[in-house]
């Protein structure tokens, strides 16, 4: 009989934040603590398919959080079908052992179409008139009703944008322990996100990183006792650490300046062209994938890649394999900034030829990842406020409107954390904690969590000593 499991991926946790994290030191109290080796890129959909199936990112093919589907000629980001998860899923292993192993996946990503026992996960209703509103998606369909009917509609608009925040992450826990309450899972895997808000917003070392870590901890708590009244070793690990950053790299403005991206060009407005383009990035936080159309053109923009300020490494096909990197879906070249610094997607040369979309948070449409999303435009926020107001008034009229309150020169002005790089620093690096002795190690690298958390079920032997490294 296995060992009931709840596994938080707290996103963004260290040893740093944990000095303000008094409860979550104490699943590590009568258990154990591991530096976490994590993958490049350092990203969430990465990561965690890393961590669930034991693979690299050339394994199971999550080269990001996005990328380019070459079969379809289009960038797409925070795609949820577990399908485009390659390799052996946790789950998948366990019931090899134990067919009936019971699974909930509370907002982990690739959450649809996995085959897990329940499912919760962000989703909206998105209306025929363009309306857009909180929701969230839940197999199977009747937990929806039960989850919403006790906590209220799950709070996507503090999930992700300006007003992210502790709400969000509250409504995760809460989930979760009614769901403990009522089906007592085998496996339960929460995902918290409410210290990606601050940290990437103010950077890690600031007054409000301390506070939103140390607030956290306190949502935390009731799960934590809820996992351990039904006697569940409780996992507590990270995808990667938040550092701090003052520089934006405008990667796609290069590649146009030379000719390389183009653009096509409707209602006034530029849209990347990714089919007649020769070179142009997926920009994913400190990593970028840059996808060059024809062989012969590698060499030439990897030089000229190289020379653009706040980019350390250019990988090409053996920088890649060297990292477990190398899967058809990765770009030609792998970008990976400075410490100080991150990518931009931005691609137009002149801010009144962005599309409407980049004022928006529009995490779909934007061809790459998108900080400033997380602020109203620093250059005004005050009317980025008043606008967000007047489109909010609209949308309760029924009307149609444009939440347009993101600024174009965010990176420069106000993001201060990003991640994506391995750690240089073991006290911004991953951790992992664990309320069982028996598996306690030094370390252990992403790829060897998977088989950490079947032999904690009583699945299975562990992976290595701990002495691995993540690839």
């Amino acid at each position: 009989m296995s060992r009931r499991l709840v596994v938080l991926d707290v996103v963004g946790l260290t040893p740093r934040l944990l000095a303000h994290m008094p409860r979550l030191r104490g699943v590590a109290d009568g258990g154990f603590r591991a530096e976490l080796g994590t993958v490049l890129p350092a990203v969430t959909c990465s990561v965690q398919s890393t961590f669930l199936t034991g693979e690299p990112p050339s394994g199971h093919g999550i080269v990001g959080n996005g990328w380019y589907f070459r079969e379809l000629g289009e960038v797409l980001l925070w795609r949820q079908h577990n399908a485009l998860v390659g390799g052996e899923k946790l789950w998948q292993a366990a019931r090899k052992a134990e067919p009936g192993y019971t699974v909930a996946n509370v907002c982990w990503w690739y959450a649809m179409g996995a085959d897990v026992n329940w499912t919760v996960t962000p989703r909206p209703v998105y209306y025929a008139d363009g309306r857009k509103e909180p929701d969230c998606y839940t197999d199977p369909p009747e937990l929806h009703d039960a989850l919403t009917g006790r906590l209220g509609t799950f709070p996507l608009f503090t999930y992700w944008g300006p007003t992210a925040g502790l709400p969000s992450s509250r409504w995760i826990c809460q989930a979760a322990e009614q769901i403990l309450a009522d089906v007592s899972p085998d496996l339960t895997l929460v995902y918290v996100p409410h210290l990606d808000y601050d940290l990437q917003r103010f950077g890690p070392s600031s007054a409000q990183a301390a506070a939103a870590a140390a607030e956290l901890d306190a949502v935390l708590g009731p799960l934590l006792d809820a996992a351990r009244a039904r006697d569940a070793t409780v996992v507590v690990l990270s995808e990667y650490g938040i550092t701090d950053v003052s520089r934006p790299v405008d990667v796609n403005r290069l590649l146009r300046a030379e000719g390389l991206l183009r653009v096509h060009t409707q209602a006034g407005m530029e849209y990347l062209d990714p089919w007649t383009s020769k070179a142009f990035a997926v920009a994913d936080h400190q990593v970028a994938h840059v996808y060059v159309k024809d062989p012969a053109d590698v060499p030439a923009v990897a030089k000229l890649c190289a020379n653009l300020p706040g980019v350390a490494e250019v990988l090409d096909a053996e920088g890649k394999a060297a990292h477990g990197l190398d899967h058809p879906r990765a770009g030609e070249l792998v970008l990976v900034a400075e410490p100080d610094a991150w990518f931009t997607y931005y691609y137009w040369l002149d801010d009144a030829r962005a599309p409407d979309f980049a004022r928006l948070v529009e995490i779909h449409r934007k061809p790459g990842y998108d900080p400033a999303e997380l602020f109203f435009d620093p250059a005004n926020p005050g009317a980025a406020k008043t606008r967000a107001g007047v489109a909010l008034a609209r949308k309760k009229l029924g009307m149609r409107y444009l939440m347009s309150a993101v600024g174009l020169d965010a990176g420069a002005q106000a993001v201060r954390g990003s991640h994506g790089r391995l750690p240089d620093d073991p006290a911004d690096a991953p951790v992992l904690l664990c309320s069982d002795p028996s598996a306690a190690r030094d370390r252990i690298a992403a790829t060897d969590v998977k088989a950490l958390l079947l032999e904690l079920a009583g699945l299975g032997a562990g992976g290595t000593d701990g002495s691995g490294e993540g690839a």
